[in-house]
């Protein structure tokens, strides 16, 4: 395939519509949930070519019972294949055992569906979510929409594809370290990790000892996003979490944002410099006040999570056979998987003092937040690499080295609980998106989304279409 913006936006049910445009017209009538089923269908058959589906649904698309009554009813969606769908496969990204189909969904998935939305199939994301770019040892990539020699991100690669090049207005999107974020920084769209706690627990994050993993949904528009969080509680409300509601627009509050230009561990580039720059002169310009800060999150945080990245590999490599499939066989993990879960084995003594750390930095994050309401930066270190630069066939000690220098800001999040969002106000020289990052304090969700309104209604986003 050669270099290409690739897209599947045309003159049929789905126009250029959001979820949000796309429920009203069901409301009313003027479009059938299968009409934009079959749409979406076939708009997925002229991306094919990026490879972001795993397992296609698009003959047999599911819905809850109770969908009708969903705020996001007929919106066709996809899963990312890392959660269970009652009679799919979920294949998790490996080639190291067979799927087989599941026997019941996932708390998150019944949550979804609760919306009111139509999945269309589930979506491919690298081995077990542990690579930030969707490739394969011995498969086709997932290839950037706009600009197909490039990588798409990771882990929610394929459900960013699907989002971004325009099949659907919205796709599941999950965060380990990241995933979320980074695809839709790759790929020009709208992600949002919340609070951990904010909805209900992902069936894999919670069995860990420091839970790192939250679901969510990637999107083109920040109303997309604010409408999938006021859906998701009406199925589900957090007790210890101020409830975020519907949001509709910005805020009136002035707002301290910190801005962070560079990560502790990694100088970014000088184009991610510009997009956060510009995008804090923006802020500025609305009335709010932007001061330098900085993270107290330096290279022995990021020395800590590779090692719980690599006890996250230690637990597949060693638990397969009982918690994925039968027939898991381990000596098939890929190299990157591979390589983590060595370097927990050479390491596994320093666990205790790594997990001590990593709980303790919960309450270095909240300390950030006495001085400053929101923390602007980049989403990741630079611009997105072409395909290849990530992969996991690369040598492995020179791909952490990689790994580090791009995802060099995300992951604070996810150790610590704090909500942070995506937003693609930059752009890069080659034409690719650049993601900003903005986070808060734990249960701040409305203060990001209010702040994510304002700068989408200063500047509307790039359109792949354009």
């Amino acid at each position: 395939m050669s270099d290409s913006r690739v897209h599947a936006f045309g003159d049929d049910a789905l126009g250029e519509h959001d979820a949000v445009a796309l429920a009203a017209a069901v409301r009313s009538g003027e479009v059938s949930p299968a009409e934009l089923a079959a749409a979406a269908a076939a708009r997925a058959g002229r991306v094919e070519a990026l490879r972001p589906v795993a397992f296609p649904l698009h003959d047999t698309p599911r819905s809850a019972p109770g969908a009708p009554d969903g705020p996001l009813y007929g919106v066709p969606t996809y899963l990312k294949d890392n959660v269970d769908l009652l009679g799919v496969p979920t294949g998790h990204g490996s080639a190291a055992f067979r799927p087989r189909p599941a026997r019941r969904s996932a708390p998150f998935t019944e949550l979804f569906l609760t919306s009111g939305v139509t999945v269309l199939g589930k979506t491919r994301l690298p081995e077990f979510g542990l690579n930030a770019t969707t490739e394969y040892a011995a498969a086709e990539p997932v290839r950037n929409p706009w600009e197909t020699s490039h990588s798409a991100g990771a882990s929610s690669g394929g459900s960013a594809v699907l989002v971004a090049s325009g099949v659907v207005p919205i796709a599941h999107a999950n965060d380990g370290g990241g995933s979320i974020r980074i695809p839709a920084a790759a790929c020009g769209l709208v992600g949002l990790k919340p609070t951990r706690g904010r909805l209900v627990p992902n069936e894999q994050g919670r069995q860990l000892p420091l839970d790192i993993v939250t679901d969510g949904v990637v999107t083109r528009s920040v109303r997309d996003t604010a409408a999938f969080y006021a859906a998701a509680e009406q199925h589900h409300r957090s007790a210890t979490l101020p409830p975020v509601g519907l949001v509709e627009g910005p805020g009136s509050r002035k707002l301290r944002i910190g801005l962070v230009v560079d990560s502790p561990i990694a100088v970014s580039d000088e184009q991610t410099r510009r997009a956060v720059e510009e995008t804090a002169a923006r802020l500025e310009a609305m009335g709010h006040q932007v001061t330098p800060a900085t993270l107290p999150f330096g290279a022995e945080f990021s020395r800590d999570f590779l090692l719980y990245w690599g006890f996250i590999a230690f637990v597949i490599a060693s638990t397969g056979r009982l918690v994925v499939d039968r027939s898991f066989r381990s000596r098939d993990l890929d190299p990157l998987t591979t390589g983590l879960r060595r370097g927990f084995l050479r390491e596994y003594r320093r666990g205790p003092g790594v997990l001590r750390r990593l709980r303790q930095a919960e309450r270095t994050y909240a300390g950030i937040f006495r001085d400053h309401d929101a923390i602007l930066s980049p989403t990741l270190a630079h611009t997105t690499p072409p395909l290849g630069h990530l992969s996991p066939t690369v040598e492995f000690e020179e791909l952490t080295e990689r790994l580090l220098r791009y995802v060099a800001f995300t992951p604070v999040n996810n150790v610590t609980g704090g909500p942070a969002i995506t937003l693609p106000t930059g752009s890069a020289d080659n034409g690719l998106p650049i993601g900003v990052h903005l986070s808060a304090a734990h249960g701040q969700e409305r203060l990001l989304l209010e702040l994510a309104f304002a700068l989408e209604a200063d500047r509307p986003w790039r359109r792949i279409q354009d």
